[in-house]
């Protein structure tokens, strides 16, 4: 009678309509009842609901994790459907976290979803952070990877963090408590304008999916104490290839964060740090507005335009009159600009194209502006007909 009674009072534990939804956890050793009980009582924060954020937020709330919560200011666009599959076409428009959260509720009725709609900055991160027991980073920025890799740090807590790039992902977890944290591997951010985003480089729409979905493991791991984590590793994954490989990383004594002796130990500016302040951006002297732009190119000496974006781009959209040269390319045909009295440099955010006058000042070419708003802005107040991507 004894040894049939404590599996009964265990059951107790979830009611027969959980038995039923996690049985398939209930039959795994590593899960079982105590493990079904802890994801239960998990809170876990996820930082973006984007590619990566989609399909992680889907298998944990599938899980039975109880407490997910979402941090995210955007709104569903078009362009995000081809991945972020959490969304439909008729929500364009709406906030991403409050659809998300619909969406979770709905797939689980054991989920409680906390609305974070603000994006995570130094004055608010650690107190969002410190209602959770880990954190799942589904940012492409590195101020954001930066400011949740510190705020763990601080906190002692995980941050499974991942970054996907055209066909190709990788995924780790800093843990300082355990192994390295993300300034060991980065202790500096590489120049913003070398960084492209999937905005710009663009991505196969299954890659998050597949990468998320590894963080979403990671997560459940870590929650439930077993197999192994992938802290100390960095795990890169070729889709077009069908290949990963794993890099073995090691905590770096000197780091500034968790090292033997640290010398931050509070969280700083971010955008300042990876230097894409505002300050950062561009130098307003240096652009010109889409509406000037027309009055410039309807006149008697009309702007050489300049299209620093990559051929895919170009086949897309492009302004009428432009010439194709790709950023990279821009040393090697200056001779192409020569003759201009003025050159004007567009890509599709005004990102690269202010990137662009700074490298030609610095070959000499003076009489050179970038697009204010690069694309976007010119198909929001000059052409509404003009392909958004």
């Amino acid at each position: 009678m004894t040894g049939s009674a404590a599996p009964r009072q265990e059951a107790a534990s979830l009611t027969a309509t959980q038995l039923e939804r996690y049985s398939r956890h209930l039959l795994l050793p590593e899960v079982g009842l105590a493990g079904q009980r802890r994801l239960l009582d998990a809170r876990v924060l996820l930082v973006g609901a984007g590619g990566l954020g989609a399909p992680a937020a889907l298998y944990l709330a599938a899980a039975g994790v109880g407490t997910i919560g979402i941090a995210e200011a955007d709104r569903v666009e078009r362009s995000n459907l081809q991945r972020q599959i959490l969304y439909s076409d008729a929500e364009i428009g709406q906030p991403k976290v409050e659809r998300a959260a619909e969406r979770l509720e709905a797939l689980n009725p054991d989920v409680k979803v906390r609305q974070h709609p603000q994006r995570l900055v130094r004055e608010n991160a650690l107190e969002v952070l410190a209602e959770y027991d880990l954190v799942l980073d589904g940012t492409d920025n590195f101020p954001t990877r930066y400011l949740l890799n510190d705020a763990c740090v601080l906190l002692g807590k995980p941050d499974v963090q991942a970054s996907i790039y055209r066909f190709e992902g990788q995924l780790s977890v800093f843990d300082a408590r355990k192994g390295p944290c993300y300034r060991c591997l980065f202790p500096e951010p590489p120049p913003p304008e070398l960084v492209p985003n999937c905005a710009e480089a663009g991505v196969l729409g299954v890659l998050p999916g597949l990468v998320g979905t590894l963080q979403a493991t990671e997560a459940l791991k870590l929650i439930l104490k077993v197999g192994e984590p992938l802290i100390g590793r960095l795990l890169l994954v070729d889709a077009l290839a069908a290949r990963s490989r794993e890099l073995r990383l090691r905590k770096n004594p000197e780091c500034a964060l968790c090292g033997e002796h640290p010398t931050q130990r509070e969280l700083i500016d971010y955008p300042a740090f990876c230097g894409v302040s505002e300050e950062a951006v561009g130098n307003a002297a240096d652009e010109i507005a889409p509406e000037e732009l027309v009055r410039s190119l309807a006149s008697g000496e009309p702007p050489l335009l300049i299209d620093v974006r990559e051929p895919s781009e170009w086949a897309i959209t492009h302004l009428e009159g432009a010439h194709l040269i790709p950023r990279a390319e821009l040393p090697a045909r200056l001779g192409e600009l020569a003759e201009a009295a003025a050159v004007v440099v567009y890509c599709k955010s005004g990102r690269r194209s202010a990137a662009a006058v700074e490298q030609l000042h610095r070959l000499g070419v003076r009489r050179v502006r970038s697009l204010r708003g690069g694309l976007d802005a010119w198909a929001a107040q000059i052409d509404p007909q003009m392909p958004r991507y």
